[in-house]
Order: C-alpha cells, then sequence, then structure tokens
C-alpha cells in the first residue's frame, strides 16, 4: 500500500483541512515514522465513543424495591435480593443475577476496573502495566470466585454465545449483564415488548469499590481505534483519482452522504437538523433501523468518513439508550486506556509469539479462579510466576517502547 502523505497534501483538501483541525486524530493515523497509510472510520463526537457498559433488569428492581447498584457491595447486596427472591414471578428461585463474560473483562475491565486497574495492558501515568499481575486483580478474582459460588454469577459464563445470552434475557432469567445500546437494550427491549410490557432494561454506572468513586475504565472507544481504514494498493494505476474519490467522503456534502443518505429519501432537513425519515426509522418494508440505514449510509457501520454525532442521537432513540451512553461515560474515569500504539513488525512477531500461549494460559486460569477449581488464595500467586515465566515482563515491555514513541510523535 502507498505512503499517503504527499497525496493527502496534493489531492485530499478536505481530509487535510479537518486533521489540521484535529491533531490528535492526525497523531493517531500516523506510524512512528511519521507515514499515513490510510483513511480511516472516525468517531467524530465523545457521545459515539461509548456504547456498552452494565445493564440491570429495572422492573425488578423496583419490584423489589432496590436501589440502582454503584459499588460493589451494593451490587453484591442487589444480586442477593435477586437472586432469593422471585422477580420474575415465575414461582421459581431460578433467576440469574449477573452475567459477566471473560472478553468483557480483559477488554474493558469490567467490574475489575472498580479495584483501579484494568486486567490488561493499561497506561498509569504513561507507564505501562499488566493489571492481571498486580494485587487488586487478585481481591478482583476473590470477588468473582466468592459470587460464582453464592450462585450471583451466570454459571455458564465460561461458555456462552449470543444464542444462549439472549434466550436467557429473553426467558427472564437473567437480572443483569455487560452489553450494548443497540444489540442490547434496544434489541432487547424490542423483543419484550409484545411478551413483557413492563419489561426494563437500564445501564447502571461502572462500579466502584466506595461510593462517590469513578471506576478506573469503562468501555470507551478513541476517535481512531486502528481497525477501520482505506488503504491504497501500490499498483493502483491512478493513486491520486482514489485519492480525491477518498477525500470526498469529508467534504460537507460527503459527510451528509455518508451519515444520513438522499436528502428527500432517506433524511429530510428539519430546523436545520437532518432528520431520518420514515423510511429509515419506520420502514414500510419492516426493515430494522440498521437494515434501511444500510440502503442509504455508512453511519450505523463504518468505512472511510467521520461519524456524525446526530446519527446516534436517532438511532439510539429510546430514552434508555440515550441515558446509557451518558451513564457510562460519567461513572469511568478511563485515564488509563491506552492510546492506538503501533509496533514495529520484529515488536510484532516478538508480540505475538509471547502472547499467543500466555492468553490461552490466562483465560483459562483467570476461569478456574472465578469457578472455584483454583483456589485463589496460594493459586493466584504461581499464576503471577507462571505469567512471569512466559515472558510477560518482555510482553510489557514492547507494549511500553511502542508507547513512548506513540507520545513522541
Amino acid at each position: 500500500i502507498l505512503r499517503l502523505n504527499e497525496l493527502i497534501e496534493d489531492y485530499a483538501p478536505n481530509f487535510r483541512a479537518y486533521l489540521d483541525e484535529n491533531p490528535d486524530v492526525e497523531k493517531m493515523i500516523t506510524t512512528d515514522e511519521g507515514n499515513i497509510y490510510s483513511f480511516p472510520f472516525i468517531r467524530g463526537d465523545d457521545f459515539l465513543m461509548v456504547f456498552k457498559g452494565p445493564m440491570i433488569r429495572n422492573d425488578w428492581l423496583e419490584k423489589l424495591d432496590l436501589e440502582v447498584p454503584s459499588t460493589i457491595d451494593e451490587w453484591e447486596e442487589v444480586m442477593t435480593t435477586i437472586k432469593e427472591n422471585d422477580p420474575n414471578g415465575n414461582g421459581e428461585q431460578d433467576e440469574i443475577p449477573l452475567l459477566l463474560e471473560l472478553a468483557d473483562i480483559k477488554d474493558y475491565g469490567a467490574f475489575a476496573s472498580a479495584w483501579g486497574i484494568s486486567p490488561w495492558f493499561y497506561n498509569d501515568n504513561g507507564t505501562v502495566k499488566f493489571g492481571s499481575i498486580e494485587p487488586e486483580f487478585k481481591e478482583f478474582l476473590t470477588t468473582m470466585s466468592r459470587w460464582y459460588e453464592l450462585g450471583l454469577l451466570d454459571q455458564d459464563f465460561a461458555a456462552i454465545d449470543s444464542k444462549l445470552r439472549d434466550a436467557k434475557v429473553t426467558s427472564e432469567q437473567l437480572g443483569a449483564l455487560y452489553s450494548y445500546t443497540g444489540s442490547g437494550i434496544g434489541k432487547f427491549t424490542g423483543l419484550m415488548e409484545d411478551e413483557n410490557p413492563d419489561f426494563q432494561l437500564h445501564a447502571t454506572p461502572h462500579p466502584s469499590l466506595n461510593p462517590g468513586e469513578k471506576a478506573s475504565l469503562g468501555q470507551i472507544d478513541h476517535p481512531y481505534n486502528g481497525t477501520v481504514a482505506a488503504a491504497v494498493s501500490g499498483s493502483a494505476d491512478n493513486p491520486e483519482e482514489i485519492v480525491k474519490w477518498l477525500d470526498y467522503a469529508y467534504s460537507d456534502e460527503g459527510h451528509m452522504l455518508f451519515n444520513f443518505g438522499i436528502e428527500g429519501v432517506s433524511y429530510e432537513m428539519i430546523d436545520g437538523y437532518p432528520t431520518y425519515s420514515e423510511e429509515i426509522m419506520d420502514n414500510p418494508e419492516g426493515l430494522p433501523v440498521t437494515q434501511a440505514m444500510g440502503k442509504y449510509m455508512r453511519a450505523s457501520y463504518d468505512g472511510p468518513f467521520v461519524q456524525d454525532r446526530r446519527y446516534m442521537e436517532q438511532y439510539a432513540e429510546l430514552p434508555q439508550q440515550k441515558d446509557a451512553i451518558e451513564t457510562w461515560a460519567e461513572s469511568a474515569e478511563n485515564n488509563i486506556k491506552m492510546p492506538p500504539i503501533t509496533m514495529t513488525a520484529e515488536e510484532n512477531e516478538e508480540y505475538a509469539s509471547i502472547m499467543s500461549d500466555l492468553e490461552t494460559y490466562y483465560d483459562e486460569m483467570v476461569t478456574r479462579f472465578i469457578m472455584a477449581e483454583e483456589p485463589v488464595e496460594g493459586g493466584f500467586e504461581d499464576f503471577v510466576a507462571t505469567l512471569e515465566g512466559m515472558g510477560i515482563q518482555r510482553a510489557i515491555e514492547l507494549q511500553q517502547h511502542a508507547l513512548d514513541r506513540y507520545n513522541a510523535r
């Protein structure tokens, strides 16, 4: 693929203007050597960067006269009450208070961030750390193991898939989970609308240890997360024309097309606001909003353009979806999140060699700790020693080198 620096300067005035106005984004898309190789997908507003977090059956809380939990102790109290009562009203104590998936624990620090860490690699004021070898992670595992033994955690958490998770929600078994504004709150509210009109799935704050504190980390994306972009092939006959074409998406006209589609068909300008039409929001063919959008625009997917906040303001049409974004954003500090660093080819090869076996061992042992198949006391120290022997400190060093270069860009 082609280095695009000069082509952008000469043939992409709209994209160049955006980068000049947003130097933080330019830093994210530039390599350590100062090269730009792609036109990126950019989330154009903080409102678009938070879309996943903890949520709970609010109708169950109301039925049991419980407040929304915000600390680890409050969560344990609420889950115990759910477990010991019958909020789904079927005459059985078959409720599953909470589902936590291992991927959420690793990626977003789900519940673990209450202890001030991320279980995976995180940025502690410029120093890379791996949270799962820190003492705080032992405390987290001790709590999760106790919750599992008490039946507060889903006993199937290690083998869960989307089909089983959805079935547990729609069969009124699951009280709380970690999920998305759209495919979580939006989807389940729609699925349960006729089945149970009282069904309410509301966001909760990322839990902390003490009242009034914030979790150290929640799900939050970077404006550019390094995963979606368009590059130009080194064998292209007309790279200048390709760059001009890609630049169109970052123009005012292209921005409207990619985010809202065709005026008069997929949206109308109402008081200066691009408002999706019935073709999108109440599709005559019965298409869900996302699929209706997909006929006309890229906003609900991705691509080389800047996503517009006004798309999400309408896509997250339920009040509880909008509340979720604010609740999750406000309840996590997110100062420890790693930026989108890049390693050299040699570093990447060494890092992948270390982490492939290490991650397999990690997933197995964390699952065993939570399921009480391995005692946390005593076993955690052996776990850390094994990670050390598998090269976790070298992996931290490689991450540190990449972070230092990123900060020096």
